[in-house]
């Protein structure tokens, strides 16, 4: 039986739905309202915070949206990949904060599912609420915790390869994956994981890098597609999602794997040409190589930003001088979405491209990536 048979023979009896869409998957008793919303008056915006990277003004400023986001979401869990970004927000948020409240809202939704992931096995998008539980194993190591994310890991390591059709075929498959099976790897002792994770990241790669513009397309369909402009298309959350997502998989890669410094090559590299496009109130445009075309900030995508240059810094990855003044003046972006509520607004909605929004727009993965920015943001005054 060759490659391309067992692979289809495999797939089919792992997915149980279709791997092409990224959009949200919702069980009967998840609200579709609750991953976000656009109202058409948000109200004012908040007054009493500060752009500040002072440790108290982050806190407050994380502390306002994550409160009202757990309001928001209170009865509505979901395994769906736009919940499992806020849920590794608000984890972070619990340990900057001091505060089991948002840690505890996280454990209800992991007992609510018994740690399962989310039905498509093979689907990056559905093993991404796997950060959450890794991260919960390690406050409290019980088997019950990680041992259905392990078989079906296992199950998925039997599907060969085909790079043709890569497994993580869109960019933003690299924010929800690989930090699972990194952090899996270190949990279990286990290194299967990890080269698994490293083969297909390259392949990933390999398809999606732009080696002129240093940043990834979302995915092969945009390889001939511009802007308005007539540059290339590069979205800012896509890009986003990989710069997170390697801070997210170096916390828990080892420091003597012989992959590590290609994964701090890329960071790099994506930093100084995201840093070049940074607008001048802090933020990122959706489309990153045709910002006159499109009028408001976005907002998830450049806490990513702020989040992995901040990571970047804190763990010397970054150089400190050039970059901690872009990670300030992104965060003071950031903070000025914030509305009186504790609304996060100018979030793009759900979707594969540069897209239209309005200024209230808040999404759920928006409120994950502000809160991860926050706790690395929180750490730079300290040092």
């Amino acid at each position: 039986m060759n490659r391309i048979v067992m692979q289809t023979i495999l797939s089919a009896a792992l997915l149980t739905a279709s791997s092409s869409t990224t959009f949200c998957q919702m069980t009967a008793n998840e609200s579709k309202a609750s991953v976000g919303d656009a109202p058409a008056d948000p109200g004012p915006l908040a007054t009493d915070l500060s752009g500040s990277v002072r440790p108290a003004a982050v806190y407050a400023g994380m502390r306002k949206v994550a409160d009202w986001q757990t309001a928001r979401i209170a009865g509505s869990p979901s395994q769906d990949w736009t919940f499992a970004t806020l849920y590794v927000g608000l984890l972070a948020a619990s340990d900057t904060l001091h505060d089991p409240k948002y840690r505890d809202a996280v454990a209800k939704v992991a007992e609510h599912y018994h740690w399962t992931l989310g039905p498509r096995k093979l689907h990056a998008d559905d093993q991404a609420i796997g950060q959450s539980y890794l991260w919960l194993y390690r406050e409290k190591p019980d088997s019950q915790r990680i041992q259905p994310l392990r078989s079906q890991f296992d199950e998925v390591m039997k599907v060969p390869d085909d790079p043709a059709h890569p497994i993580w075929w869109w960019c933003d498959a690299l924010f929800m994956a690989p930090p699972v099976w990194s952090d899996l790897a270190k949990t279990s002792n286990d290194p299967r994981y990890l080269e698994y994770m490293h083969r297909e990241w390259k392949i990933t790669s390999d398809l999606l890098w732009d080696p002129q513009e240093h940043l990834f397309y979302r995915d092969n369909s945009y390889f001939n597609k511009r802007e308005k402009n007539g540059r290339k298309v590069f979205w800012s959350r896509g890009n986003g999602w990989v710069m997170g997502g390697i801070a997210r998989m170096l916390e828990t890669l080892p420091a003597n794997d012989p992959h590590r410094a290609f994964y701090i090559d890329r960071l790099r590299e994506m930093a100084d040409s995201v840093a070049k496009l940074q607008g001048a109130d802090g933020l990122w445009r959706p489309g990153l190589l045709d910002a006159d075309d499109y009028p408001y900030a976005e907002v998830s995508g450049s806490a990513f930003f702020v989040y992995a240059m901040a990571y970047g810094v804190n763990h010397h990855l970054l150089d400190a001088k050039k970059f901690t003044p872009i990670v300030q003046q992104g965060w003071a972006g950031l903070v000025s979405h914030i509305y009186a509520d504790g609304r996060l607004g100018s979030i793009q909605p759900v979707g594969a491209a540069p897209g239209a929004y309005t200024q209230g727009a808040s999404y759920v993965f928006g409120t994950g990536a502000f809160l991860l920015a926050g706790s690395e943001v929180s750490r730079l005054a300290t040092k």
